[in-house]
């Protein structure tokens, strides 16, 4: 599935190779704190952009399924990494989050994604992705995720998308209350939502760690499916 907004973050992530930056943001940090402290080994990292965090999980060791639907970023990141000899290994995937991952059940000890659910998702597209991260994560494993929220001053600016998006700089937002956050937390164990601040602007942020629980097997594609069918 291609739209406007994949080709707005192909054409800028060509033109403008260091547009988001090329140090490791705070909450990826704190998320490889996690990881470490929770002894994973592998992780999807989905929105990967163009590879700042990933960069920091890979020469920590981790081995880094990096996803994203702009290909020019993936191509960066892969460029990066081997120019840096990093000792992890980074697996590119182009995808879109819209669609079922292309990804095997209970295959990630942690996934991270830095603002990728802020994008122009709508809330039950967003619904559907963290239900295909909670399949993909084996039981034990770690979801550490950023989203601008309400209070960001961006929020109700520009060109109003319904669902709680906004259009800033040709560029889509949907911005998170509390509420959808611990919607989403259903299912996984809610560790913590914490506050960050990031850019000149600043945005605002909610960095949330959810949990996998333990002993829960993650539910297959086709069981969703099923489930579907039934409640419908």
């Amino acid at each position: 599935m291609t739209d406007d907004q994949q080709a707005q973050w192909s054409r800028t992530f060509t033109m403008r190779p260091e547009f988001l930056g090329g140090e490791p943001s705070e909450p990826g940090r704190a998320a490889l704190a996690r990881f470490t402290a929770a002894g994973a080994t592998e992780v999807l990292e989905l929105g990967a952009g163009q590879g700042r965090d990933t960069l920091l999980f890979a020469a920590a060791g981790l081995r880094v399924t990096a996803l994203d639907y702009a290909a020019p970023g993936l191509a960066q990141i892969v460029d990066k990494a081997a120019a840096a000899d990093l000792p992890g290994t980074v697996d590119p995937v182009v995808a879109d989050v819209r669609e079922p991952l292309p990804l095997a059940d209970g295959t990630f000890d942690g996934a991270y994604a830095h603002m990728l659910l802020s994008m122009n998702l709508t809330t039950g597209e967003i619904e559907r992705l963290v239900g295909e991260i909670h399949r993909v994560l084996r039981p034990g494993g770690l979801l550490a995720y950023t989203v601008r929220n309400t209070a960001d001053s961006h929020y109700r600016a520009g060109i109003d998308r319904g669902d709680d998006r906004y259009e800033v700089g040709g560029f889509v937002v949907h911005f998170f209350d509390r509420s959808l956050v611990e919607r989403l937390a259903s299912g996984f164990e809610l560790l913590e939502i914490a506050d960050y601040e990031e850019g000149p602007l600043p945005r605002r942020l909610f960095g949330v760690t959810m949990r996998n629980p333990y002993g829960q097997e993650p539910e297959s594609n086709e069981q969703r499916a099923t489930d579907r069918q039934r409640t419908a």
